[in-house]
């Protein structure tokens, strides 16, 4: 923490191509910003604080039911190094290791990160936190924003958890470790 965010032109070494290939998809997309018309309303929800696993993991179905779509990247309190991919259709979803935060490597490891990649960390640096982010986008007619927001900050980090810190967090028994660690050790 505390370190600088990456420079779009900078060339670093380290992280082994194969580590990252597929992985800059969730962490440059272009997701939309709120958006509504008639009948369609895109919304979009922000943090800086980590989700803690099991309440998040309590909210998904009512969050994947909440809209006909929604994706993004965020993280996970026990889980600081990785980047988490959300993917979410018609009550279905998907999430996925999507690779490291930038703020996870060391300087050297950014090399093989392609521009697109350390250019979306920078927009999103914080000095703290790094370009660790919760970044959703939920799509679908008549959403409830409100609810949505409500039921993600409760899913939060909250202020009494934040001051024992990483190590505690990495205790957090955490119910999204079958699909997650299955993904690491295929």
């Amino acid at each position: 923490m505390g370190r600088s965010p990456p420079r779009p032109g900078r060339r670093h070494r380290g992280a082994r191509p194969a580590q990252r290939s597929g992985q800059d998809g969730p962490a440059t997309a272009q997701l939309p910003g709120d958006a509504q018309t008639d009948e369609i309303v895109t919304a979009v929800w922000h943090s800086r604080r980590p989700l803690h696993p099991a309440r998040l993991f309590e909210a998904v179905d009512e969050l994947v039911t909440e809209s006909v779509r929604s994706r993004g990247r965020f993280w996970m309190a026990n889980r600081p190094g990785q980047l988490l991919a959300w993917d979410a259709v018609a009550g279905i979803v998907s999430v996925e290791d999507a690779g490291p935060w930038l703020a996870a490597l060391p300087g050297a490891a950014w090399e093989p990160v392609s521009p697109a990649r350390r250019t979306a960390a920078t927009l999103d640096w914080d000095p703290e936190r790094g370009d660790r982010v919760q970044h959703l986008v939920f799509t679908g007619p008549d959403i409830d924003r409100d609810r949505i927001w409500t039921l993600l900050d409760s899913c939060l980090i909250d202020q009494g958890d934040i001051l024992p810190g990483a190590a505690a967090w990495a205790r957090y028994d955490d119910p999204f470790a079958p699909v997650l660690n299955l993904e690491e050790s295929a």
